[in-house]
């Protein structure tokens, strides 16, 4: 079987555009195409970015084999210039986006490709599918995290994904949101991000009792043991199991740290009343984790119950982000590089004033409160705007030209880094822990009021005056008639 080749992970009409641009002579023109998306999942307030890296990964390797050639030669529909075209195809063009780890709002670039028009086309799926799915399960993992209040979350999903990548790059996406770990062993293997794990009711099932069970793993992994107590009755002989497992083969050892796990049952309940058994036998180091179908609503309310866990295992609705499991992101033509070099900004109109695009090339500033270090503002400019953050400043609302919204001594920032320049990658890839510290330290510079789980402040992104006039031009030349 041919191996999978990801420039071939395309929508089949960036084909046949890319051959009419060919044909036609387009191909030559340098073109600008924004991903942005148009709602937070969850009704949220914010989404975190990922995904950048795998981008980037694709981008350097993208390529079309002889196979590939043959294959769409075999159609019958494209030209043999445009084969040939493919056959030493490389990308050549800019590529700007905000780290990963970034906290996004609706609207706003989050990554911005500049290149000769086939490149750009052609790049469109990849870019979006694994924006769209990264920044989706980093999104969601960030909602867990904040919900546990500063309990360890740990990603539990691969059974549940949508396929193998959904599992592995998922695990690497909710670690970016704030997870400590995860299950996957191959995420850990390729990306780093720590795996681990302990039993599962299959292993208790296969001793005579639950005590041997409990015994022969804790004799075989002595440092800081897991055991799972539910699988014949938690409070009658679970917990007492390992109690008595942890003081015959731990304590002797002279070892302290260990754990057990629920996964059935109320976890409210369970948890006050092992918490309370631990304790009497002196197991005050023993640590609690839960499963079993969590999410930032049900831990929330474990939370606010008193539940004593220190440790979540969220599995199927984090990896699949199963309470809003799409991601809006889209890839829209924003300007063409005309034969002078001239930048010329397009705009897609719609009856649906929410799908009316912000035209041009552009940058995009947050801007940050001097005293509270809190993000206060984004503003997209044109990408020749510059902001000098030594002065006062007013962004507009486009929505409301009456409305404004002045700046004080603040610290402005561009979003947008350089990413590729000339088909060479220019951006230094961070570590995945150097990711997820940014992510954290990042969100915490937003506002409680952003951060709410129901009916968030809705953060402030506007256009500079230029653009908007730019914008305004543009909807006046395509007037819908109604």
């Amino acid at each position: 079987m041919k191996r999978e080749n990801y420039a071939m992970l395309c929508d089949f009409y960036e084909f046949t555009m890319s051959n009419g641009y060919f044909q036609n002579g387009f191909y030559k023109k340098n073109v600008y195409f924004d991903v942005f998306f148009r709602k937070v999942p969850d009704n949220g307030g914010f989404a975190i970015a990922a995904g950048l890296e795998q981008v980037i990964d694709y981008i350097t390797e993208l390529h079309f084999d002889s196979e590939d050639i043959e294959y769409l030669r075999s159609k019958g529909i494209f030209d043999e210039g445009f084969l040939e075209y493919l056959a030493g195809f490389r990308f050549s063009g800019d590529i700007y986006a905000v780290p990963e780890g970034t906290p996004v709002f609706p609207n706003e670039p989050i990554m911005t490709i500049k290149a000769p028009a086939i490149e750009a086309q052609l790049v469109e799926t990849f870019v979006l599918l694994t924006l769209n799915h990264q920044t989706l399960i980093a999104t969601k993992a960030n909602r867990i995290v904040r919900a546990s209040q500063g309990r360890a979350v740990l990603e539990f999903g691969s059974r549940r994904a949508q396929g193998a990548s959904g599992a592995v790059v998922g695990a690497r996406a909710a670690y970016i949101g704030g997870c400590r770990g995860t299950a996957c062993t191959l995420t850990d293997e390729l990306y780093g991000v720590p795996a681990g794990g302990t039993m599962a009711h299959s292993w208790v099932q296969m001793f005579d009792s639950e005590y041997d069970a409990f015994k022969t793993y804790v004799e075989l992994y002595p440092d800081n043991p897991t055991l799972l107590v539910d699988t014949y009755n938690t409070l009658k002989s679970g917990v007492p199991n390992a109690i008595r497992v942890f003081q015959e083969v731990l304590l002797p050892m002279g070892k302290t740290k260990c754990a057990i796990r629920l996964d059935s049952g109320d976890i409210s309940y369970l948890s006050k009343k092992a918490r309370a058994m631990l304790d009497e036998a002196g197991l005050t180091e023993c640590r609690i984790t839960a499963s079993n179908a969590l999410d930032e609503w049900l831990i929330r309310d474990l939370m606010m119950q008193g539940a004593q866990v220190d440790t979540f295992g969220v599995g199927e609705r984090l990896i699949t982000s199963a309470s809003s499991p799409v991601f809006g992101g889209v890839y829209k033509l924003v300007a063409v590089e005309n034969a002078d070099g001239e930048i010329e900004p397009k705009i897609k109109v719609s009856e649906n004033t929410a799908k009316i695009t912000n035209p041009h090339f552009k940058k995009v500033y947050r801007y940050y409160d001097n005293v509270s270090g809190k993000a206060l503002a984004d503003e997209l400019c044109v990408y020749d705007e510059t902001v000098d953050d030594s002065q006062n400043h007013t962004i507009f609302d486009p929505n409301a030209t009456w409305k404004t919204k002045e700046l004080y001594d603040f610290t402005a920032k561009e979003l947008l880094v350089p990413i590729f320049k000339n088909g060479e990658c220019v951006y230094e890839k961070p570590s995945i822990e150097e990711i997820a510290e940014y992510c954290r330290a990042q969100v915490e510079l937003l506002w409680d009021e952003v951060k709410r789980f129901e009916n968030p402040h809705s953060y402030y992104v506007d256009l500079s005056q230029k653009l908007y006039e730019i914008k305004s031009i543009l909807l006046n030349l395509h007037k819908i008639s109604g």
